[in-house]
C-alpha cells in the first residue's frame, strides 16, 4: 500500500463543536485505514478569546491580527497547548488513532521569528504596529514529524513556537499550516473552515470556485479572497509554491468532505494547484 502524507489545518467554528471534533477524528482513522500519514495543524481563535476575556484582557486587532503583550501570550499558550490541543488528542486516542500533542517547540521543530507588521493609518500612509509577541514561521525541521509518522502516530500540533534566543511566539494556524504543509512535502494540504470554500459572489453556492491555478490568484485578491479567507489562501498559495501539489479547502463542519473529497474523488471545496 503506497503511503500518502495529508496535512489537515483545522479551525473555525468546527472546533467548538464536541460532535464535529469526534466525527473529524473518525474520518482521519478512516484516512489512516487506507494507508494516508495525516498530520492535524489548529490553532484556537474560539477559545482564545474566551480566555482573554476571563483573565479581563483586552483583544485589540490590526488587520486580522491580534495584538499580543506578553501577558496575553501566557494565557494563548495555555489555552492552545494544555486545553486545545490537549482535548484533541483525548478525541483522536479515543477515536482508535494514536495521537500525540505537540506545538512547534516540541523538538525545536519550528523556529520563529518576530512578525513586523505593516498597516496604514487614517489618511493612507504606511506605519509600522508592533504586535508584540506575534511570530511567523523562520524555519520547519521535520525529524521529529518523521519520526512519529514514520512510528504510526497522527501528530497534533499547535501554532506556538520559540525563537532562537528562546522567545516564544503565537503564529497564525493558517500560516503556519501551510509552511509545515510545505517542510513535509505533503502530497495534499486540506485546510477545513465552516465555509464550503471560494465563492466569487458569496453566499450563492452556484459562485463556488472549484478549481484555481497559482497564475489565478492575482485577480481574486481584493475581491472574491478578502477579509480572513485572506491568509487561508495565502498558507495554500505558498505550500503550492513551495512543492505540495494541491492545496483544498473544505467545509469543517460536514466531516465526510474529507473522505469523499480524497478517497472518491468527489468534487468538493476550492483547489489550488500549480
Amino acid at each position: 500500500m503506497q503511503t500518502k502524507k495529508l496535512l489537515i489545518k483545522y479551525g473555525g467554528n468546527a472546533m467548538t463543536n464536541q460532535s464535529l471534533k469526534s466525527e473529524i477524528a473518525k474520518q482521519v482513522l478512516a484516512l489512516s485505514d487506507e494507508g494516508y500519514q495525516v498530520i492535524l495543524v489548529h490553532g484556537g481563535g474560539p477559545f482564545i478569546n474566551k480566555a482573554l476575556r476571563s483573565a479581563d484582557i483586552q483583544s485589540e486587532f490590526f488587520d486580522g491580527q491580534r495584538k499580543t503583550t506578553s501577558e496575553a501570550f501566557l494565557h494563548i499558550e495555555k489555552t492552545l497547548i494544555g486545553e486545545v490541543n490537549t482535548d484533541l488528542v483525548g478525541i483522536f486516542n479515543q477515536a482508535g488513532l494514536k495521537a500525540v500533542g505537540l506545538s512547534g517547540k516540541d523538538g525545536n521543530s519550528v523556529t520563529a521569528v518576530k512578525y513586523d507588521h505593516e498597516s496604514k493609518d487614517g489618511k493612507g500612509n504606511p506605519i509600522h504596529v508592533d504586535l508584540g509577541q506575534v511570530g511567523r514561521v523562520d524555519t520547519v525541521d521535520t525529524s521529529l514529524l518523521d519520526l512519529l509518522l514514520s512510528g504510526g502516530f497522527t501528530p497534533i500540533m499547535t501554532c506556538i513556537a520559540n525563537d532562537k534566543d528562546g522567545t516564544g511566539y503565537n503564529i497564525n494556524g493558517d500560516t503556519f499550516a501551510g509552511q509545515i504543509a510545505a517542510a513535509l512535502k505533503v502530497d495534499q494540504y486540506i485546510l477545513l473552515t465552516d465555509v464550503d470554500g471560494l465563492f466569487s459572489d458569496y453566499p450563492d453556492p452556484k459562485s463556488i470556485i472549484r478549481e484555481l491555478r497559482l497564475s489565478d490568484l492575482s485577480q481574486h485578491y481584493g475581491s472574491t479572497i478578502q477579509g480572513g479567507m485572506i491568509p487561508k489562501i495565502k498558507s495554500c498559495e505558498e505550500a503550492v509554491v513551495a512543492g505540495v501539489r494541491k492545496a483544498v479547502i473544505l467545509n469543517g463542519t460536514q466531516p465526510d468532505q474529507l473522505r469523499r473529497y480524497i478517497l472518491e474523488n468527489e468534487s468538493l471545496g476550492t483547489t489550488l494547484t500549480p
